[in-house]
């Protein structure tokens, strides 16, 4: 790949300046009148004064910048944007070249009402350093929650435990609005499940970030963009739905914008049964049984209120500051049944049952301040923000676990106290400089967590009746990460090639400390004497990136990315002490991990007709110093002669992907619209640990397809597709999966409100079934989290046109930008 680059870039670098010496460059910026914010994808047509049959042309960039190349002549110049009178300069003779300055569009009321409405369908925006899915009316999303939208998501997959992947690599980066967020978690993707999909805008896939992007995260980044109203007065929606298994869901969206000020509004309720089951048939090599079968039964209850209140207030024309406090509560339980055969041989030597009941609740609260000054109308930008979040849970566990066979008396009673507190404190300056056609960046961010985890196993001696705390498992861990980082970018454009290029600086302290009331000895033995228990590490790293563009025409183009990244541990990943999910198998975080380091490669293409988009892109990644979680024996053994097995997270290995991705938006008619994408990728990894080879090649692949009819009396149908193909790492092979959701609606009350049935997994199948082997023990399992979910929709909208796509789009004060130009 190093040997090919600069073939690449002088390839790149010769087409463009390839022009011919004779032709004249038509250029200049197009607003909006009411706003002054860029209008991007404004069209500028130059139509030959003397031969009307020949017209040139051209698009906006996401700045409101164009510019187009052309023969002296005289033109009718039209400047067009869909919703906006167009402007018109006629007879304009043009013999060198010219900028025609700034040009600000007025909105065209009469036009808006003609005009067939956008926001109707899912489309995809290419920008330099990311595609943007505007998710629009997915039906599939009514009653869903984020994590689900986010697996409708072309790149992107959810597995059954709700783990989110880019590209099948896990280690992504969830931002929200463009920033770290308590919406998302604290390093878990739990609250997603929490928050009502119909709250999203649009999702950016950032698979080459640019450098004003935390480095965070070795796959890319999500970046989870919710709605808020631009259009002026009062209006909102609401949206109700109902299920089975029980599920109901309520959430408005509220908002009033005025000349001065706009004020946002979303509260949600939620409650949902989950019902899953899981089959694990494990074989030992040695032990006092020769194979174990367990049987689990899962049913969780959760319910939850959120609510975001936010003001964003205009000080000019040019600047405003925006205030939002966002907060969550929840609690729920999970109930856990485990049917446990053991076996000597063929004979059943023993059955246990198991019963589980986990329950707990969880607080998040969120303040947000941002302040946003447009210096002037070339676009000469700064921002600042603060960022406040905080979130504590407690989890109450009891275990209850009896002989059936052949007698009926108790194990083991254990109770389980997990507290758990994470504060977050995020500072944030950005400053833009545009040049002409270039633009120069600069900024800094701070960030600054700590999660304290307080962990209390409880046993219960049956001789004396009384619970008692056992010492060695019972601890409180305080975790801290703190990244200060400054970063610049430069961005130019030469005809139809541009480029990004930025360099971001760094550095990561990551402090542990350990406090037991037992003697430590015991655990630094486990570990090795080499690990410091209680660490304070410092990491400083550069971060290059690199984005071009080289537009072939205005309906194709090619890009190229590189970026190197970093995967920093969380916490549980780095906590010493041991934890567990029943008597027989133990995690235990590892303070010794150092981050993991990744170097990144995209080229893409982009291709557009009048019915059909196609994306696609080859992409290879190489990463160091990878953390993987590993199984392993500890040596010790029950009660009633079951061994231990201890899996712990390790810095194991280099590896490497390479892939191919390819996505197609078809609309052939008004009545239907296909949307498919294929991901196809090879994984290799290398490494060893206690004298065992985990080195493992992998190749596997992943497709959607979604299809949207219009059938008779507007009743829309969709239906959704997805295929996982079979995976396999060190220890375990993974099966293909596939399951389909099917989803109706039909607007009714002269469009205001839209009812909705959704079948989300039609047949059932959404199924995780895997196979573990090592050398001591093999496991042969089935997990699914939920079983089939059917939804009945109701939303009503007021004041609040169905799909419209607002004539009044400020830049989103809470975005991190667009990386353009």
């Amino acid at each position: 790949m190093r040997k090919l680059f600069p073939v690449i870039l002088f390839l790149i670098t010769s087409i463009t300046f390839a022009q011919q010496n004779n032709t004249i460059k038509i250029s200049g910026t197009i607003l909006d009148q009411e706003t002054g914010q860029p209008l991007e994808y404004a069209t500028l047509v130059l139509q030959n004064a003397d031969d009307p049959s020949k017209i040139n042309g051209g698009i906006t960039d996401a700045m409101g910048k164009y510019e187009v190349e052309s023969l002296p002549g005289t033109y009718n110049i039209s400047l067009e944007y869909i919703g906006f009178k167009t402007y018109k300069l006629a007879n304009q003779n043009l013999t060198k070249s010219t900028n025609l300055g700034i040009i600000k569009l007025a909105p065209d009321v009469s036009q808006l009402e003609g005009i067939e409405l956008i926001g109707e369908k899912t489309t995809v925006e290419i920008r330099l350093d990311k595609k943007v899915y505007n998710i629009g009316k997915d039906l599939t999303n009514s009653g869903a929650n984020v994590s689900d939208a986010l697996n409708n998501v072309p790149s992107v997959t959810v597995d059954v435990d709700g783990a989110i992947s880019l590209r099948g690599n896990e280690n992504v980066r969830i931002l929200i609005n463009g920033k770290p967020s308590a919406l998302a978690g604290f390093g878990s993707t739990d609250a997603l499940r929490q928050l009502p999909a119909d709250a999203i805008e649009s999702v950016e896939v950032i698979t080459s970030p640019s450098a004003r992007y935390d480095a965070e995260g070795t796959a890319g980044i999500l970046n989870i963009i919710l709605k808020k109203e631009k259009t002026l007065g009062f209006n909102g929606q609401v949206n109700t739905t109902i299920g089975y298994p029980t599920a109901s869901q309520i959430n408005s969206n509220l908002n009033l914008r005025t000349d001065k000020f706009n004020i946002f509004n979303t509260l949600g309720y939620s409650y949902r049964e989950s019902p899953g089951n899981g089959y694990f048939d494990n074989t030992y090599t040695r032990g006092d049984f020769s194979r174990i079968i367990e049987d689990r039964d899962i049913e969780r209850e959760d319910q939850g209120f959120n609510g975001n209140l936010g003001l964003e207030y205009f000080i000019t024309e040019k600047s405003s500051i925006t205030a939002s406090v966002f907060g969550r509560y929840s609690d729920g339980s999970d109930v856990t049944g485990n049917d446990s055969k053991r076996f000597t041989y063929l004979t059943i030597a023993n059955q246990t049952f198991r019963s589980e009941n986990q329950g707990g609740e969880d607080k998040s609260f969120q303040l947000s301040l941002n302040y946003t000054n447009n210096l002037n109308d070339e676009g000469q930008k700064l921002t600042s923000d603060f960022q406040y979040s905080t979130s504590s849970g407690n989890t109450l566990t009891t275990i209850n676990e009896s002989n059936v066979v052949p007698n009926n008396d108790l194990l083991a009673r254990e109770n389980i106290f997990e507290d758990d507190k994470q504060k977050e404190y995020l500072f944030q300056l950005d400053y833009v400089l545009p040049m002409g056609e270039a633009q120069f960046e600069a900024g800094y961010r701070g960030d600054f967590e700590q999660s304290i985890n307080d962990y209390q196993l409880d046993t219960l001696n049956q001789v004396s009746g009384n619970f008692e705390t056992n010492l060695d498992l019972t601890n409180k861990f305080t975790y801290d990460e703190n990244v200060n980082a400054f970063y610049s970018q430069y961005g130019n454009k030469f005809g139809k090639f541009s480029f990004l290029l930025g360099l971001r600086l760094e550095n990561t302290q990551l402090k542990g400390k350990v406090e037991s009331d037992n003697d430590l000895a015991a655990l630094q033995e486990l570990l090795g004497d080499e690990i410091d228990l209680n660490f304070n590490k410092n990491y400083l790293g550069l971060f290059p990136t690199m984005n071009m563009t080289l537009e072939l025409n205005e309906m194709e183009s090619l890009t190229l990315g590189y970026n190197r990244r970093i995967n920093r541990p969380r916490g549980r990943f780095i906590n010493p002490f041991p934890s567990r999910s029943s008597r027989t198998n133990v995690f235990q975080g590892n303070p010794d991990l150092d981050p993991a380091y990744a170097n990144a490669f995209d080229l893409g293409y982009l291709k557009r007709w009048e019915k059909l988009t196609l994306t696609s892109s080859v992409y290879y990644q190489k990463e160091t110093n990878s953390f993987e979680r590993i199984q392993e024996e500890t040596g010790e053994v029950t009660s009633d002669g079951i061994r231990i097995i201890r899996s712990i997270p390790i810095n194991l290995s280099n590896n490497q992907r390479i892939g191919a991705e390819a996505g197609v938006l078809y609309n052939p008619t008004k009545w239907l619209r296909l949307n498919g994408s294929f991901n196809f990728f090879q994984f290799e990894t290398e490494g060893t640990f206690n004298a065992i080879d985990y080195g493992a090649k992998n190749t596997s692949w992943f497709s959607r397809f979604s299809s949207k009819v219009t059938l008779p009396s507007k009743i829309d149908w969709q239906t959704n597709i997805f295929y996982r193909g079979p995976s396999e790492n060190a220890q375990t092979r993974t099966e293909a999966l596939t399951f389909v959701s099917l989803a109706f609606s039909k607007d009714v009350l002269s469009d205001n409100g839209t009812i909705t049935f959704n079948v989300n997994d039609v047949f059932n199948s959404a199924i995780r079934r895997s196979f573990t082997e090592t050398d001591f023990f093999t496991s042969d399992s089935e997990f699914q989290w939920r079983v089939r979910q059917i939804t009945l929709g109701f939303v009503y909208r007021f004041n609040q046109p169905k799909g419209k796509k607002p004539r009044n789009q400020p830049s989103n004060n809470m975005d991190e930008g667009d990386g353009e130009f």
